[in-house]
């Protein structure tokens, strides 16, 4: 062994042995690399001693100059001689050197160091693999791994880390240190970007800041306290100027955009020129019907005539062969019953386990007589003829499996030999069970010591096998004794089954092929003839008996010939592969039954060689001959062993298949040059399915080996692969199909698939039939050559159909393994297969990763790969994965199991350590992208006149008119200002109770009455005037917790004649992160002071706090805990109702912080229009659970119950964290009719209360009580959320009817809200690929494609709505996509801007229609919807108009021109694996980035890339370019429950989020 040799010291021969027998077992996989090392260590060990080992290291670098350095460099690195071809080495070299010319660098995935890790662990710790010790990991490195210690990725800067002690529990135990960032910010208005110096400049303090400024949340949840302490630093001020957000400059250096350039870098280079692939995304396929990519008009065509069939030899039975297999075992076992019939080998390689004729005999006559009598005595089921019995024995006992085989067929009954269950290498054992079910097998015989083996409950029985029928287990070693004079029974008929084959198709389903006694004998005679078999011979097998070529020439038709075989188990080969030819050797075999892999495995053993004698051997029968590679391994074991004896006549390649039995065999002994043939043919062609012969120098070429002729008395034809079976020409590839009296009959139990597969008659080119007879699909394709060769290129199971042209597994397999695989992957462990993704299949290659490859070299490997296939076979890879060692599903006889590894991918369950996708390079077949065509825009008027030609409905709502004698008289009405008002009611109902605050135990924290607001309002009116030095119009921010205390500061400022501007107040647990937001809105709002409480007072001068933001730089803090005695001694009362009254700063859904101004003639109006359409009256009450800071939650916590006197019970959504069930109890408990909460609280609700609902009802909770439970928000309304929450709490008396939204805006906070008469919420469904072309089309539920949409509420009172085109201004039709614009009394009064700029006034608060209504103002609310008349009645009589909100036209993303809601995208990624918890998409440069949160394990992570990936292509047309896997936790969220994406996509580029893995598409 070459290294062995280069050890530079002597070591003995048997040292040596056991060294190559190791590096085999670690070439094939079946030991990590580790586990390698120990066990090389500690043979080496005594030598090591007496003289110091010199390492070798192997050169990786390719040597194609010359024959002879490509056998030395094999010989070197011990390669893989089944895939290798030198010529597709050859061409793999080139094509890659071209490649490594003009392809820019591609950009490697990031991975975070402890995924790495993670997956090391779970991979060295699992059980399949041979050797004891792989499984023992460094235990240094574990006890340094934990999560709290874990690394960022190496190219993240860290400036400073802390702990966020109100994180969850997954991440509260470790640090993440992050980069320093700054804040941006946009001003509405400014056209100067010197104009924002100074806000800049102030905001400096915040360079060193490890998060954004959070001006979202102030939560203490787990969940959402993980998204304040995880945010992102970077918060923009509202604007169109300054630093555009959707701007492609890279202003990020960091890692991430460096990447991000480099793959656009990729991308830019030219694709090869894509066919006319393209499908149209209207018309037909919008109706559901996929266009095919039609063919390619330059493709090579068959010119040949039509092929007629092929008949074989004719078929002449020998005289003297047995009439059927239990006379054969009466003659052998009777006149030679000393004669050895079976032999095994033991684990030592020695033939210590034997098997006469005689005792075959016996001992099946004894399991015979036992199955017909014996069993069903105790009142089990009997076994009577004709039923099925499981054979279930491991692959080391053919003894026990041949006695049991023959004794069902000897008794009539019918077996079924599936492998042996376990839980460790069950991969596919489902489909098994599944097919002994349809069987109706109730027995299993197995052996004694396998019966053991198997897993048993606590009783002592043997466990229930997933999927698995309910089996009474019998042994065939301990039946009771056979009667003398019992005789089997006589069979009825020959043409009833005999046995039953398990095969898997290619969708890895488990069916059983049906074989009949007489297709059995005449099985049997054929391969008798065609091998030439004799009485005595011996032969040597190393296949699995159980099945398939194993069966047919080990155990069958060996009996009926009398002739003795050599069984070699698998797990002796692996431990010493040249077992077998020693057995060729020892007994003069003249039979050898191998497959290409064991003549690989024996070539290895170089140091056997010299003692094999192949003289004897006339028939080396190569069972994988049907795989075009084995030529590789036939040439190279002929070369080898010529000089030991073999015959080149004697190897003889086969194929077969489970349902046509054996296809085709060469015939032994033949020399005829007509007896074999060969063809190197144009792999071009055969992807068109046509023969071309190519040159033998050819880089792109196939060369072929015959795999013999047409079986004797067998006729053969080749059929189209798809559709009707029509005959192929003689120079088409298709499938080959048998017609012979030994085939199988059909699947058990699957009528349709048999009809299909067994009774095929061909058709000719005018579709007539081509005869009588019928003939089987052998899976196999391939064409018929001269002299009825019958040569093989591929398979059915192994073909990828991909844009009208067809690959071969293997031939990819070949490709990926002439790409100096050694240092990377294990060469016997590649999976390929194809998924099919957006109408056609894609290519996806898995390997498993050697342990000590350098991830930077294993993706340049994978780089390599891809370029490879992609010049070889003109075909990209849709996905390469990297797998640990000992990974990949595996067979009983230990090659990969590809549909249990292709189901493993599909589901998300594969773990890979490392991914590439590639969708850009593969994914031709897109929607044309939409062009927007200036110059065919038609104009608004045009539309508005085509409206009017076909009759349609204008697209406008409005709620009910206000009138004033709707009011109850109260008093509240002859009033303008809110001050009034309160004023007023603190006169006339001084201890009527306005305010109740309950903690998280439904207590009252505290109340205040009409009066108790008075007066402390008025003392805080006087700590402004007197302390503060406050004059009327100065702003004041208002820091309070959500409470009473915020509403009495409120009034306080109105009593003075300031101008309140609330603000969430830093969370008291990351100070760092979320203070720096209140400086900034207290610097863009102009306040001169501040208002708080001691606590937060405190906070501000905390050391923590001042480490951000210096004390000095706050305006004047005043603390309202400290009131002066004396009262105001006069309210100020504006001049005009339009004077401000307050400002409503809010975070917008794309991170953009707008304030708006707010009139106390607005403020007025929008609580008259709240009153009357929930008739609040001062003795009605409400529940409110939301955040008071702003919209529509700010004027129901703070200005609604002043105006109708109603009793609003107050429940902060802190409360609602630390006990979900506060709300609904209060809720319960007060029998409240109206209540009001946010997204968030609902989710918090339907999460932490899923399985409480019991014990709540228990308890008395009961909401049939409630009328209206609103949610507020600014949004497209959330179904699946609130669906969820009415049927979770249906049990709980909560009516459908009463849950429902509301919608607000910037520009007006309230448009649409529930009433008390209104009808329940329509939704309709309209087309999500008409939406993102800004049509809407509806459609019936349950639609492909189909979107729900819910109206958002009924508008207000005096509330009007038009849908405009936002381009043209043009008003839409009825059910017409557009800008939803607003007009009422209780607009905004602009944006509130720092220099006074009023430029976007206008434009968003006074806009005009171009077509339609053209005398009214409205205000662009920025939102896409549509109005729909419904058939529902209003409480006017009129017909109901309904309002539909799709989605913020600033979140929209536009992509190959067309409008994605970016929650349309995230739906479907939410639904593409269980483990992913939130996710968020925004766009760089063009390309879409999708962050998931993975809520799981992080060697998981991997398994998102694709399936994200595969789901955005199918449901959107959209290429993902980046997928970034992150901790729960990470997506900011602001107090709506609405996603920051911006902020995430700033977090992102520079480098701040820790990601778990970043995958970049290529």
């Amino acid at each position: 062994m070459a290294e062995v040799d280069s050890l530079g010291f002597q070591v003995p021969d048997d040292v040596r042995l056991k060294l190559a027998e190791l590096h085999l077992e670690l070439s094939e996989g079946d030991i990590t690399q580790k586990g390698y090392e120990k066990k090389k260590q500690r043979l080496l060990q005594p030598f090591l001693l007496a003289q110091q080992a010199q390492e070798v290291q192997v050169s990786s670098e390719p040597s194609p100059q010359s024959s002879a350095q490509r056998r030395a460099q094999r010989r070197l690195t011990r390669e893989d001689n089944r895939y290798h071809s030198e010529i597709r080495t050859e061409a793999v070299m080139q094509a890659l050197a071209s490649h490594n010319k003009k392809i820019p660098v591609i950009p490697h995935s990031t991975k975070r160091t402890s995924a790495y890790q993670g997956n090391q662990r779970h991979r060295d710790s699992r059980h399949e693999s041979s050797s004891d010790d792989d499984s023992v990991y460094d235990e240094e490195a574990n006890r340094n791994f934990h999560r709290g210690a874990r690394t960022r990725d190496s190219g993240a800067s860290s400036s400073s880390s802390f702990s966020d002690v109100n994180a969850s529990p997954r991440h509260s135990d470790r640090e993440r240190p992050r980069s320093a960032a700054y804040v941006k910010y946009q001003i509405p208005g400014n056209t100067s970007r010197q104009a924002l110096a100074d806000v800049m400049q102030s905001a400096r303090h915040s360079q060193h800041i490890s998060q954004p400024p959070d001006v979202t949340n102030n939560a203490k949840s787990s969940r959402q306290a993980d998204r304040v302490g995880r945010g992102v630093p970077s918060v923009r001020v509202a604007g169109n100027v300054g630093m555009d957000i959707d701007s492609d400059s890279p202003r990020h250096q960091g890692k991430v955009a460096a990447k991000i350039q480099q793959l656009m870098n990729t991308l830019k280079r030219p694709k090869r020129k894509p066919l006319t692939e393209y499908f149209q995304e209207d018309d037909d396929a919008l109706e559901g019907q996929a266009l095919a990519p039609p063919a390619d008009p330059n493709a090579p065509k068959p010119e040949g005539s039509t092929l007629t069939p092929v008949a074989g030899d004719q078929l002449v039975v020998p005289s003297g062969l047995p009439r059927n297999l239990e006379a054969a075992l009466h003659r052998y076992g009777s006149s030679t019953y000393k004669a050895l019939a079976v032999t095994v080998l033991d684990q030592n390689g020695k033939p210590s386990v034997n098997l006469t004729y005689g005792k075959l005999l016996s001992k099946t006559q004894k399991v015979a007589y036992n199955l017909l009598n014996k069993v069903g005595q105790k009142g089990e089921v009997p076994i009577k003829p004709g039923d099925r019995v499981a054979l279930v024995y491991p692959n080391n006992d053919p003894i026990s499996f041949i006695i049991g085989f023959y004794g069902c067929i000897m008794a009539g009954v019918v077996p079924v030999p599936v492998e042996v269950p376990t839980s460790r290498r069950d991969a596919g054992g489902q489909g098994v069970g599944f097919m002994l079910g349809s069987l109706s097998c109730n027995y299993a015989l197995t052996s004694e010591a396998c019966l053991k083996g198997l897993a048993k409950t606590a009783n002592g029985e043997v466990v229930q096998f997933r999927g698995w029928p309910r089996l009474s287990w019998l042994s065939t070693d301990s039946m009771s004794k056979l009667p003398k004079d019992w005789q089997p029974p006589p069979k009825a008929s020959e043409d009833v089954p005999a046995y039953v084959e398990y095969s898997t198709s290619k969708d890895g389903s488990t069916v059983g092929v049906t074989v009949t006694r007489n297709g059995v004998l005449g099985h049997c005679r054929t391969l008798t003839v065609a091998c030439n078999y004799t009485e005595g011979e011996v032969m040597v097998c190393v296949l699995d008996f159980k099945r398939d070529v194993g069966l047919w020439h080990g155990i069958l038709c060996s009996v009926f010939n009398g002739m003795h075989v050599i069984f070699v188990p698998y797990s002796l080969m692996k431990v010493d592969p040249a077992s077998w030819m020693k057995m060729i050797t020892k007994y003069k075999a003249s039979v050898g039954i191998v497959k290409s892999r064991d003549m690989h495995w024996g070539l290895l053993a170089q140091k056997d060689h010299k003692d094999v004698n192949f003289s004897s051997l006339r028939l080396l029968l190569v069972a994988d001959g049907a795989n075009p590679w084995s030529l590789t391994s036939c040439d190279a074991f002929l070369n080898a062993f010529q000089p030991k004896g073999l015959k080149p006549e004697a190897i003889c390649p086969c194929a077969s298949s489970s349902e046509a039995l054996t296809v085709s065999v060469r015939r032994p002994g033949r020399t005829s040059s007509s007896a074999t043939g060969r063809g190197i043919l144009s792999m071009q062609g055969l992807s068109h399915g046509v023969v071309r012969v190519d040159t033998e120098n050819s880089l792109t070429s196939l060369t072929l080996q015959d795999c013999g002729q047409v079986m004797p008395g067998a006729t053969m034809v080749v059929v189209k692969v798809e559709g009707s079976p029509y005959l192929c020409k003689t120079d088409e590839v298709g499938e080959l199909c048998v017609c012979a009296s030994y085939t199988g009959i059909k699947y058990w139990g699957l009528q349709g698939i048999t009809v299909n597969t067994f009774q095929v008659q061909p058709l000719n080119g005018d579709g007539r039939q081509t005869g009588d007879k019928i003939y089987v699909r052998t899976g196999l394709l391939g064409f018929l050559g001269p002299g009825g060769l019958v040569f093989v290129c591929g398979s059915k199971e192994g073909l990828m159909q991909i844009s009208n042209r067809r690959h071969n597994t293997d031939d990819i397999i070949a490709t990926v393994l002439a790409v100096e695989p050694m240092k990377f992957i294990y060469r016997g462990r590649i999976a390929v297969f194809s998924i099919e993704v957006l109408k056609d299949e894609r290519i996806v290659i898995i390997a498993e990763q050697r342990p000590d490859c350098p991830e930077e070299e294993s993706f340049q490997w994978m780089s390599r790969v891809l370029q490879a296939v992609d010049s070889i076979h003109q075909v990209g890879v849709f996905c390469l994965a990297l797998v640990p060692p000992n990974y990949l599903p595996k067979t009983p006889l230990g090659g990969i199991h590809l549909h249990e590894t292709r189901k493993k991918f599909l589901e998300g369950s594969l773990h890979p350590a490392n991914v590439l996708m590639c969708p850009h390079t593969c994914v031709t077949n897109l929607p044309k992208p939409r062009e927007h065509r200036p110059d065919r825009d038609v104009t608004p008027s045009a539309v508005h006149v085509g409206n009017i030609v076909q009759g349609a409905r204008m697209a406008w709502a409005q709620g009910r008119e206000l009138n004033t004698s709707e009011e109850d008289g109260d008093g509240s009405r002859k009033h303008q200002f809110l001050t009034e008002i309160l004023r007023f009611r603190a006169q006339n109902t001084p201890d009527h109770i306005l305010f109740t605050l309950l903690n998280s135990k439904v207590q009252v924290q505290l109340s205040m009455s009409c009066s108790q607001l008075h007066k402390r309002a008025e003392r805080i009116g006087n700590l402004l005037a007197e302390k503060g030095k406050l004059k009327p119009g100065d702003h004041v921010t208002l820091l309070y917790p959500p409470g009473i205390e915020l509403i009495a500061a409120f009034y306080g400022c109105l009593y003075a004649g300031c101008v309140p501007v609330t603000i969430r107040p830093p969370h008291p647990q990351n100070v760092t992160t979320t203070l720096p937001t209140v400086k900034m809105i207290v610097e863009v709002s102009k306040s001169s002071a501040i208002l708080t409480s001691a606590n937060i007072v405190k906070l501000l001068r905390s050391k923590e706090a001042l480490s951000v933001v210096d004390v000095r730089a706050w305006p004047t803090i005043l603390d309202s805990d400290d009131l002066p005695k004396k009262k105001l001694t006069n309210v100020y009362k504006a001049p005009t109702p339009e004077m401000i009254c307050y400002l409503d700063f809010s975070v917008s859904t794309t991170g953009m912080l707008a304030g708006v101004k707010m009139s106390h003639a607005s403020a007025t109006a929008l609580c008259r229009c709240i009153k009357l359409q929930c008739e609040f009256y001062p003795s009605r009450e409400a529940c409110l659970c939301l955040d008071p800071y702003s919209g529509l939650g700010f004027a129901l916590w703070c200005l609604a119950s002043i105006y109708s006197g109603h009793h609003s019970l107050l429940v902060p959504p802190s409360e609602v964290e630390a006990n979900p069930a506060v709300w609904l109890s209060a809720v319960s408990m007060y029998k409240v009719r109206d209540t009001f909460c946010s997204y968030g609280v609902m989710d918090l609700c339907t999460r932490g209360l899923g399985t409480s609902t019991g014990t709540l009802k228990a308890k008395g909770l009961n909401l049939s009580c409630v009328r209206i439970c609103c949610v507020i928000a600014e949004e497209r309304p959330r179904i699946h959320l609130t669906t969820s929450f009415t049927k979770l709490f249906a049990d709980l008396g909560l009516s459908y009817r009463a849950v429902s939204t509301s919608f607000g805006c910037r520009v007006n906070i309230g448009i649409s809200f529930p009433g008390a008469a209104c009808p329940e919420p329509s939704t309709v469904f309209v087309d999500l690929r008409a939406l993102r072309n800004d049509r809407v089309t509806l459609v019936e539920k349950g639609s492909p494609h189909s979107l729900c949409l819910m109206e958002s509420g009924k508008l207000l009172p005096g509330v009007k709505v038009a849908i405009a085109n936002p381009e043209t201004r043009g008003q839409c039709a009825d059910s017409h996509l557009g800008e939803i614009w607003v007009s009422s009394p209780h607009n905004a009064d602009g944006y509130f801007t720092i220099y006074g700029d009023e430029s976007l006034h206008p434009d968003h608060f006074d806009a005009r229609l171009a077509t339609g209504d053209l005398q009214s103002s409205y205000a662009r609310t920025g939102y896409l919807g549509f109005v729909r008349r419904t058939e529902l009645t209003q409480s006017d009589g009129g017909r109901h108009d309904a309002l539909f909100v799709v989605g913020s036209l600033d979140e929209t993303i536009m992509l190959r021109g067309m409008r994605y809601h970016p929650i349309d995208i995230e739906t479907s990624v939410l639904r593409s694996h269980r483990k992913i918890c939130e996710c968020a998409v925004f766009t760089w440069t063009n390309l879409l980035v999708v962050v998931v949160e993975l809520d799981g394990n992080e060697n998981e992570a991997l398994d998102l890339v694709p399936l994200v990936t595969n789901c955005v292509l199918e449901e959107h047309y959209l290429i993902v370019g980046v997928v970034v896997v992150v901790d729960p936790g990470i997506i900011p969220i602001n107090s709506r429950g609405e996603k920051q994406r911006m902020h995430l996509r700033d977090g992102f580029l520079a480098d701040q989020l820790d990601p778990i893995y970043v995958a970049y598409n290529m």
